[in-house]
């Protein structure tokens, strides 16, 4: 029977195409195909550093890249170091409320853990020994959680409202800490700041985004050596 030549036309094509195929040669990308380099996917190694507070951590009142733990990882960055930066404020929180969601926030581990608490339990005049047991809870969690985690604490300071006795109480409470547990103290985190009109909102209690600039100068002062 003699086929048409189209028909013998297409049989040939896959003929020279079967002959030309190697079943056992690896299916190429377009990338590998057009000799270009092919990018892997490169793991994140950089160390956590974690600040953990209340409003004035969150940046209330400021855009979020004028908070001063962005502001800090920013320095991190024009610095080269490998650490990054990660906000964990909420507004409103106490240092019950931070006791309790600690556990949380560090199931990823953390070099250097921040702690910025307490300033909303004495604006409440809350009890010194409550305070006094959930930062050091706060402490116990972070070491048990990322032992080789260093721990900065902030000091805070409030206006003699509730008494002069609990309000001096109430600045040594954080010194105190310090010493028990061999942390880092920034003794004051709002100093420059704090009772400032002209460097805070009109709460009188939350930085400006100048003010926001002043605090991430004094954590960068203390926080800049443990990163070396």
């Amino acid at each position: 029977m003699k086929l048409p030549l189209p028909l013998v036309a297409a049989l040939l094509a896959l003929g020279l195409g079967a002959c030309n195929s190697n079943p056992n040669a690896p299916e190429k990308t377009p990338a590998a195909a057009s000799g270009a380099p092919v990018a892997l996917p490169v793991p994140d190694t950089k160390k956590r550093v974690l600040f953990f507070g209340n409003s004035i951590t969150a940046g209330l009142g400021v855009e979020p890249e004028e908070a001063f733990p962005a502001l800090i990882g920013q320095k991190i960055d024009s610095a080269k170091l490998n650490y990054e930066a990660i906000n964990a404020g909420l507004s409103g929180e106490t240092t019950a409320g931070g006791r309790s969601r600690v556990g949380w926030v560090l199931r990823q581990p953390v070099a250097v853990f921040v702690l910025e608490l307490g300033g909303n339990d004495g604006l409440r005049g809350l009890p010194l020994t409550d305070t006094r047991q959930n930062l050091q809870g706060i402490i116990d969690t972070v070491r048990r959680r990322s032992p080789g985690a260093q721990i900065v604490l902030a000091g805070m300071q409030i206006p003699p409202n509730l008494g002069q006795a609990y309000a001096a109480d109430f600045k040594k409470l954080y010194q105190e800490i310090s010493d028990k547990n061999h942390v880092t103290l920034i003794p004051f985190l709002l100093v420059g700041v704090g009772g400032d009109p002209k460097l805070n909102q009109k709460d009188g209690i939350h930085p400006t985004p100048a003010g926001h600039r002043i605090v991430a100068r004094t954590v960068w002062g203390v926080l800049q050596p443990l990163l070396h």
